[in-house]
């Protein structure tokens, strides 16, 4: 039986959450995860935290495996997620599906939620090529890394906000308007990648395994990721 360390993103974490009980039991390993965001998971690579495997965007994995932090070729997709947009529970639900519409709802409301991560860098983009940066920008609050954007619906700091699908989709006192429409969406890749220092490198291939095993694709896709 070995203990197997994993530094993850939130993007997948409720589906993460449900799978990793399963393949403990069927294993008799014991799975320890810490949680944080791609800016951190990032400084704590590089600050030389070791890790069995680290869970990350496409994007971030591919520079880890660069700097030689991930064992070149252990790179594997888990999932896929569009960016979603909530409400606080209750709260009306704005038009969001046309990126007219979507310009509309952004300029109408009072408080925009953001995360710091790529779904909100994109998100910045995306308002400066909507035209829209300048009316955002000041009613914008930001979640730090690690953090949901939930939170700051929930409490009522954002009046509307963003982040991925899998995030806010079913997340307490938030109700999900939807995606952002087709024509600005952006999916992210979520990849596990086996730490170039992993004590049990192994059992951390055979974690990624079972994650990406047919009957765990279908929890995926409950929890609002797409399949690879």
């Amino acid at each position: 039986m070995s203990s197997i360390t994993v530094l993850s993103s939130l993007a997948t974490r409720e589906a993460y959450l449900e799978l990793v009980p399963q393949f403990e039991q069927s294993t008799g390993n014991k799975v320890t995860t810490t949680w944080a965001g791609t800016v951190d998971i990032n400084k704590r690579m590089a600050a030389g935290e070791v890790f069995d495997l680290v869970i990350s965007s496409n994007t971030a994995i591919s520079e880890l495996t660069n700097q030689g932090k991930i064992v070149a070729g252990t790179a594997t997709v888990l999932a896929r997620a569009g960016i979603g947009i909530g409400v606080r529970k209750g709260a009306p639900k704005p038009d969001v599906g046309t990126p007219d519409a979507f310009k509309r709802a952004l300029i109408a409301a009072r408080t925009v939620g953001l995360s710091t991560g790529p779904s909100g860098v994109y998100l910045e983009k995306l308002f400066e090529r909507l035209g829209v940066a300048d009316a955002v920008k000041a009613k914008t609050r930001l979640i730090p890394s690690g953090g949901t954007v939930s939170t700051l619906l929930a409490n009522g700091e954002a009046e509307i906000g963003f982040q991925q699908v899998s995030e806010i989709a079913h997340a307490e006192g938030v109700d999900y308007v939807g995606p952002l429409p087709a024509e600005l969406q952006l999916i992210s890749v979520f990849t596990a990648g086996v730490h170039t220092g992993a004590a049990h490198p192994g059992e951390a291939k055979a974690l990624v395994k079972f994650l990406t095993a047919p009957a765990s694709l279908a929890v995926m896709k409950k929890h609002g990721l797409e399949a690879p």
